[in-house]
């Protein structure tokens, strides 16, 4: 069973796959980033014939959204040749729930001058599998698998893939199927067990410097809570190449 089956152009319906951490009525907003990615990709094909790459996105998150029908629109906000930003919202019923603003730029030779400053990651086969139903609750964390080195408090490094399909019957880009994923960073290295403190995001940011390749995403995350209830996880993404972004998820902490 997908996350989600498709009932017209733009609407959509969760299956149990969506349904969330904090509360099984809700649905965890993970899958509908990459869902939202998707959008943003089908609408740029439909508009143009020249290659255009997803090198940000960034997700506001509004409000819980209901294990019910959802409708996805998407608009373009500063149309370019080269650089374009492109807007599309998540909702339910009349009430925005996700607003995605994503950059695209056009592809153009760097490799000359290609590198990176982080730390590699251990593969998946060099660290032990985590059931993540162990601490969390909702069919989002029991769908994914999680090879974890878990360090300390607020540190893990850790890799996830899932054999869901994001959308019924539908073919999805690596990005779009990466994206879904990118969310379960806030309870992968927990400071701090769910059942003692409450500290959902209210936003998701990855800049992304290429597309992702195979069906592993791994991260290398820090979780940092404030004294006055802000708190931030912040992951270096990677896949089996190497890095390909970052992951930054504001979070309001709750005691």
């Amino acid at each position: 069973m997908a996350y989600f089956e498709r009932l017209g152009p733009a609407s959509f319906h969760p299956t149990e796959n969506t349904s969330g951490a904090w509360d099984l009525s809700m649905q965890h907003i993970g899958p509908a980033l990459g869902l939202l990615t998707h959008a943003v990709e089908q609408d740029l094909a439909a508009r143009r014939d020249d290659p255009m790459v997803i090198s940000r996105l960034s997700y506001d998150l509004l409000g819980v959204v209901p294990m019910d029908v959802v409708d996805v629109q998407v608009s373009v906000l500063r149309p370019g040749r080269t650089i374009e930003l492109v807007e599309a919202t998540y909702g339910h019923g009349d009430r925005p729930a996700i607003r995605l603003r994503a950059w695209l730029q056009q592809p153009r030779d760097s490799s000359a001058v290609a590198g990176d400053g982080f730390d590699p990651l251990p593969p998946p086969s060099e660290m032990e599998p985590w059931d993540p139903t162990t601490l969390w609750q909702g069919g989002y964390l029991a769908s994914a698998e999680v090879r974890r080195d878990y360090d300390r408090p607020g540190r893990a490094r850790y890799w996830v893939r899932t054999d869901v399909p994001l959308l019924a019957g539908e073919d999805l880009s690596p990005l779009a199927r990466a994206v879904g994923l990118f969310d379960i960073a806030n309870g992968m290295a927990v400071r701090e067990s769910p059942a003692d403190v409450e500290y959902p995001n209210i936003d998701l940011t990855a800049p992304l410097v290429r597309e992702p390749h195979g069906e592993w995403v791994g991260f290398d995350t820090r979780v940092t809570f404030g004294a006055g209830g802000l708190g931030l996880t912040h992951s270096i993404l990677h896949d089996e190449v190497g890095p390909l972004g970052s992951v930054a998820q504001t979070l309001t902490v709750r005691t």
